[in-house]
C-alpha cells in the first residue's frame, strides 16, 4: 500500500466539555449519531456529527464501551456486568453477570463482529496480567484469550476474517484468524510491536503504546497511540502507512464517522495527566475529529440475547 501523508490533516475538536477519559466512540449506523463513554465520569454521551444536540446519561458503575442492538437500543459494557440500555428513555436491564470479580477488574474495549457477537475485553485494576477477552452472545459468555493486561484495539478485517486486539502494556497488537461460522479464533500471530518507555525517557521521545482502534474499508488499521500524541494507521500486514499528528497526548481511540463515514472521531484523556501537560494541552480530554480521503467500515449491530 502507498504511504500516507497526514501531515497537512489537522483535527478540530468539537464543541462539548471535556471528558476525564473519554473512550469507545460509536458511530451508530441507524441513529447516525456519535456515542462515546467518559470512564471514570460514569457517563455516556451522544452527540450529532458537528458535537450538537448533545445527552448524557450517569450511571452507579463505570461505562466502558457501547454497542448498537438489532431492534434499537444499546448494549453497554459496565463494571458490573453487560446491560441492555434504552436510551429514549434512560432504563438499563441486565444481560449478563461479569465473568470476573468487578472489585479487581472491569469490561475495557468491546466490538461486534459481522455476525453479531459482543467481543469485549477488560482491564485488570493492578495492571497485573489476568484480564481476558470474552464473547457474548445468546449462548452465554465465553473466555477467548487471557494472559492480558489492558485488552484494548478490538477490529475486524474488511472481510471478517481477522480479528484484531492490542494490550496497551505490552506495546503490541496480536491479530488471529477469524471464523465467523462458529466465533472461533485461531493462528494468533503479532500484528505489530512498540517499543516500552524507558526508565527516565522524556514522554517527548516516547511513541506511546497501542490503545483503541478501528478498520478502513481498505483494510488498514487506525490505532490511538496513548501518551505518544498520535494515531498511528497500519496496512493489513503491520506497516506503519502514516501518522496523524494530534493536539494532545494521550488519544485512546478512533471511528469513522459521519454520513459517508469518512470522518475519523477520535476519544482523548486528560483523567491523571500532569499540571504542566494540561496547561499546555488544554484539548486534552476534547472528542476531536479529522477529515480523511477514504472511509471506514460502518459498525454492526448486536443480535439480541
Amino acid at each position: 500500500m502507498t504511504e500516507l501523508n497526514l501531515s497537512a490533516l489537522i483535527p478540530e475538536a468539537l464543541p462539548l466539555p471535556p471528558a476525564l477519559l473519554g473512550e469507545s466512540p460509536l458511530w451508530h449506523p441507524v441513529e447516525q449519531c456519535l456515542y462515546f463513554v467518559d470512564i471514570p465520569g460514569k457517563a455516556l454521551h451522544r452527540c450529532d456529527a458537528d458535537g450538537g444536540d448533545h445527552r448524557r446519561w450517569y450511571f452507579d458503575s463505570e461505562p466502558a464501551c457501547c454497542a448498537p442492538r438489532v431492534g434499537g437500543g444499546l448494549l453497554l459494557a459496565m463494571r458490573d456486568g453487560l446491560w441492555q440500555f434504552d436510551p429514549e428513555s434512560g432504563r438499563r436491564s441486565r444481560l449478563a453477570e461479569p465473568p470476573y470479580d468487578p472489585a479487581g477488574q472491569r469490561y475495557n474495549d468491546g466490538k461486534v463482529d459481522p455476525q453479531g457477537r459482543f467481543w469485549c475485553g477488560t482491564i485488570d485494576d493492578a495492571r497485573r496480567p489476568q484480564a481476558a477477552l470474552f464473547r457474548h452472545d445468546a449462548r452465554g459468555t465465553v473466555r477467548m484469550a487471557e494472559g492480558i493486561t489492558t485488552s484494548n484495539g478490538l477490529a475486524f478485517s474488511p472481510d471478517g476474517r481477522t480479528l484484531y486486539r492490542s494490550d496497551t502494556k505490552a506495546h503490541q497488537v496480536l491479530a488471529h484468524d477469524f471464523d465467523g461460522q462458529d466465533g472461533s479464533l485461531s493462528r494468533q500471530r503479532l500484528f505489530a510491536q512498540w517499543a516500552p518507555r524507558a526508565d527516565g525517557q522524556s514522554l517527548d521521545d516516547y511513541g506511546g503504546r497501542p490503545d483503541g482502534a478501528a478498520v478502513d474499508a481498505r483494510g488498514r488499521y487506525w490505532v490511538a497511540m496513548f501518551e505518544g500524541g498520535h494515531i498511528a494507521c497500519l496496512t493489513p500486514e503491520g506497516r506503519v502507512l502514516g501518522t496523524l499528528r494530534l493536539p494532545v497526548r494521550c488519544p485512546t481511540m478512533c471511528t469513522f464517522g459521519g454520513q459517508d463515514l469518512r470522518t475519523l472521531y477520535i476519544t482523548t484523556a486528560r483523567h491523571g495527566r500532569p499540571a504542566d501537560e494540561l496547561a499546555a494541552q488544554p484539548l486534552a480530554g476534547c472528542l476531536l475529529r479529522v477529515r480523511l480521503p477514504e472511509p471506514g467500515l460502518p459498525a454492526h449491530c448486536v443480535l439480541p440475547t
